[in-house]
């Protein structure tokens, strides 16, 4: 990508304000055959990103999965680049225009913003190729063997035509406001994702015909659905894509023209949040008036149907001030996370997964509630393979129970409809409830300012956590008077969201407990959030920003001195990311030491593993499966006295260094038993959903040199033979080895 001209004025996000930048199935075929550049010692984090994005997409390519279930990985591939393209290149090409430093100075990874963008571009051309590819030459093909069509205008039979007019002059036409580009119709503000029509217009009035034609604009609404369903015969399911519908509709929208040409096309643009934090005015105002801000945020990217005329193309590259390599045109429908609306919409549960529902935890005989549970015993919960109504049932219990007097939680990404956001409400007209919301949850902003707006009516404490930190834990208090009149405290901590609806399909590690070693450190933690009140413990918890970073590298140079005492010694770790140089040059000693160490990284990994002298004994792989690897599992076999712990922190400078997170132990035998043989000994030996990352940056396939094992279904396997309770730590003949098969 070409530098931007600083010099051009655009309509930057807070310009005037001071800115902190903040495959086949069976196949060993290498993922990418470009690895990610970077030093010696690390790869660079976004062509990594780009890697994993990848992977996702070789889930749809796979014919192993359900036909819909493909098409829906291909809709989350596109999901994922809009987030990369609006948030990682935006930032790229921010720093370059607004020259926070000099363009051509290298990074961190030893090549400078400009040079990184020149490297992804055709990284980011290639991959969007490869997703048409997918779409036009696999799934379109195999969807219309299934009687599953996605029909253009000119397809459609007469009762279709009927039938689908009928709808755009009822639902359509109302909403719709075309115009006209020309000295007293200046060019629509086009917002951030939103598809649009452009079409070449020639007027019939003499006098007016001669001269460039004119450039017209219409909105697809974004209230409508974007398939609309045609009368098809039975077993089969057409549609005509809402735009398409439009679109052939451009004479009667613009009467009085003849229409040469017309194209679709839709504007990503900068969604970076910038905060001035020196000002005076509340988090809650700063943060509305960034989220209108980023609705107009510069352009990105623009795509565009490859069928468009240049004439068009070059009109609206220009209006955007684009680079030439910042238009992507597409051989097919743009916005491809469009599709998801049709896994959503045919119901064919032959052509998707088995729907599957997580094992309810069932209380100990004559345990009257969660409460007497959890003071007998911790409970270690696996979502979506545990119920995550479990969780949900600790909240209400609290509501509900009279012993309970105070209740505190953090919320940072929340569905819609959540019964948490009800049981808080609720609990406030009879007990002290305090919420920790964070308002920069990146895209769930303006629902979480709703939310905290809604539950400050209803009277719970709202607090924004920590100006300049992002709250990224996962904790819930609640303080109960129990029958013997002691005063206790009973606490959930978690590495997922508390998000009913995400729960589902995310995997993540719940843990109950009221012991009060942990629960006073829970405590601690909320005292900090909502006082800034710093202490200098919080055993046994490891808090960011305070204590993770330092207690993580002791954690991993324990290991190493253990390792060269000749005592047990190994590190096996999971999570989403790993970047953090000072833990991955904690890790290369500790490799040289001698020290075994199997991380499960699913998206950007910085460490090269496998490099003879500095990482002989790393091995990294990614699992990409049914469910979103969203766990944080870390342990650490200290001389044979194993320590486990859980949390919301991946290994990366954000999470150990900008934001509140939360890691804490797992303590009870059996329980950290489970954690490393039944759950990370899974991930481990998974043959088929894994992929294993080499020296040179590619990712590979795990071999076969056992039967074929997806750690996923064992899980889900293992669920469905009965809840938590029978679910006990098997032996080491029925569980998975703790050790990769490689």
């Amino acid at each position: 990508m070409k530098r931007p001209d600083p010099s051009k004025k655009k309509a930057a996000v807070s310009r005037k304000k001071a800115r902190k930048p903040t495959g086949k199935k069976t196949s060993d075929k290498p993922v990418s055959a470009s690895p990610p550049i970077g030093s010696e010692r690390f790869f660079e984090r976004d062509e990594s990103w780009m890697l994993f994005n990848r992977r996702v997409l070789e889930e749809a390519d796979d014919t192993t999965n359900p036909l819909l279930e493909r098409v829906k990985y291909l809709a989350i591939t596109a999901s994922n680049l809009d987030e990369f393209i609006e948030i990682r290149v935006a930032s790229l090409l921010q720093r370059i225009e607004d020259a926070y430093d000099d363009p051509r100075k290298p990074l961190q990874d030893g090549i400078s913003p400009q040079q990184s963008l020149d490297r992804l571009a055709p990284i980011l051309h290639k991959f969007v190729d490869a997703q048409y590819a997918c779409w036009n030459q696999r799934l379109t093909p195999a969807l219309r063997e299934e009687g599953i069509r996605l029909l253009s205008w000119k397809e459609l039979d007469d009762r279709a035509r009927e039938h689908a007019l009928r709808f755009y002059e009822s639902e359509v036409d109302p909403l719709l406001t075309p115009v006209t580009v020309d000295p007293s119709h200046p060019f629509p503000r086009v917002l951030n994702k939103a598809l649009c029509i452009a079409l070449l217009l020639r007027s019939k009035r003499k006098g007016n015909s001669k001269g460039p034609p004119a450039l017209g604009v219409v909105t697809v609404p974004r209230t409508l659905p974007r398939l609309v369903p045609l009368p098809s015969r039975q077993g089969k399911s057409d549609f005509i894509m809402l735009h398409k519908l439009i679109e052939a509709q451009g004479p009667r929208m613009f009467r009085g023209y003849d229409v040469l040409a017309r194209a679709p096309f839709r504007v990503t643009r900068n969604s970076n949040l910038y905060l001035q934090e020196e000002e005076s005015r509340s988090v809650f105002e700063s943060v509305r008036a960034e989220l209108y801000n980023r609705r107009k945020g510069d352009a990105v990217r623009m795509e565009i149907e490859k069928s468009a005329s240049e004439e068009i193309v070059e009109r609206l590259r220009t209006n955007f001030e684009l680079e030439p390599v910042q238009v992507f045109k597409t051989k097919g429908p743009v916005n491809l996370l469009r599709l998801m609306h049709l896994y959503e919409s045919v119901a064919r549960p032959d052509l998707k997964f088995v729907p599957f529902q997580g094992r309810r935890y069932q209380l100990s005989p004559k345990t009257a509630n969660l409460f007497d549970e959890v003071r007998k015993k911790d409970i270690l919960l696996h979502h979506p393979f545990d119920s995550y109504s479990t969780v949900e049932e600790f909240v209400q219990c609290a509501v509900e129970d009279p012993a309970v007097v105070s209740m505190e939680q953090t919320l940072y990404r929340t569905s819609q409809a959540s019964p948490l956001y009800t049981a808080l409400t609720e609990a406030a007209q009879t007990k002290e409830v305090t919420v920790v919301v964070e308002l920069l949850a990146r895209f769930d902003e303006a629902s979480n300012i709703r939310w905290a707006r809604e539950m400050e009516d209803a009277g719970v404490g709202v607090y924004h956590g920590i100006l300049g930190l992002k709250t990224h834990c996962k904790l819930a208090l609640m303080v109960r008077r129990d029958s013997d009149g002691v005063i206790r405290r009973y606490a959930h901590l978690g590495t997922g969201n508390y998000n009913s609806v995400t729960a589902r399909f995310y995997t993540d590690i719940s843990l109950l407990t009221a012991r009060p070693e942990v629960t006073s450190a829970v405590q601690r933690v909320f005292r900090y959030l909502t006082a800034k009140a710093e202490e200098e413990d919080y055993t046994p918890l490891l808090v960011a920003p305070l204590t993770l970073a330092p207690r993580l590298l002791m954690l991993i140079d324990r290991e190493a001195e253990h390792a060269r005492q000749g005592r047990p010694a190994r590190i096996v770790a999971k999570m989403n990311a790993l970047l953090d140089r000072a833990t991955i040059e904690a890790l290369y000693a500790a490799s040289k030491a001698g020290v075994p160490i199997d991380l499960i990284v699913r998206g950007m990994c910085a460490l090269r593993p496998g490099v003879r002298g500095l990482s002989d004994n790393i091995r990294v792989r990614s699992i990409v499966g049914r469910f979103l690897e969203h766990s944080r599992i870390f342990s650490f076999e200290n001389g044979g006295q194993y320590e486990v712990y859980c949390g919301s922190a991946d290994w990366m400078p954000r999470n150990l260094f900008e934001r509140c997170e939360v890691v804490f132990p797992v303590d009870a035998p059996d329980l950290s038993l489970r954690l490393r043989k039944e759950i990370l000994g899974s991930y481990l030996k998974d043959n088929i959903k894994a992929r294993v990352l080499q020296p040179d940056g590619r990712y590979i396939r795990a071999r076969h040199k056992a039967p074929p094992f997806i750690a996923q279904e064992y899980l889900m396997t293992l669920a469905a033979e009965g809840n938590v309770e029978s679910a006990k730590p098997r032996t080491a003949a029925s569980s998975p080895p703790e050790s990769p098969s490689q």
